[in-house]
């Protein structure tokens, strides 16, 4: 398989913006060999509904602007839908263990959750930040309209959420200890 369809895959698989540094470790090739499949898979999917995106030193694939009627469309009827057992859940771990890593809630879960978080972003009850201890990283957290939309003013005020958090954190600490 070549380049661009690799680096094409890890990023369709990642859904949001990754450093080229990260790319052509993952791909195990220098940057500027990223460099090069980059402007090849530009090239490719000219004409397509997805374009690269980049900003400074990272790249994603995202839809093209003349699709954006279309992806406002969906995006509105999604937003209409009810969460779902996958959402509430995933919805529940964030606002529990927050601030929470993405893979943390798959590790959870027990599934890839990254879907339901884009999801969740998209509908504005969580938000991404950066990991203050690794730039590379972010956490995962509710937003204030999700605390207002739940009528609490701090996640603190919470049903159960002192005891909640130790249950996590103990369960999370007994894994940890069998691994």
């Amino acid at each position: 398989m070549n380049l661009e369809a690799k680096i094409e895959s890890v990023l369709f698989w990642k859904g949001e913006p990754m450093p080229v540094k990260k790319l052509a470790k993952i791909l195990n090739v220098s940057e500027e060999e990223i460099a090069a499949g980059l402007e090849k898979l530009d090239k490719i999917l000219e004409g397509r509904g997805v374009e690269l995106v980049r900003k400074e030193d990272e790249v994603m694939l995202g839809t093209r602007a003349e699709i954006g009627p279309l992806i406002e469309t969906l995006t509105k009827e999604e937003l209409v839908k009810d969460l779902g057992k996958a959402g509430l859940e995933t919805l529940a771990i964030i606002i529990y263990r927050a601030p929470v890593a993405r893979r943390d809630i798959d590790y959870i879960r027990g599934v890839n959750s990254q879907f339901i978080v884009r999801n969740l972003l998209v509908r504005g009850l969580i938000e991404k930040v950066q990991n203050p201890e690794d730039q590379r990283s972010f956490y995962y957290k509710p937003t204030f309209e999700l605390l207002s939309y739940l009528g609490v003013g701090a996640l603190e005020k919470l049903p159960e959420y002192e005891t909640m958090r130790k249950e996590l954190a103990s369960a999370a600490e007994s894994e940890q200890n069998h691994e």
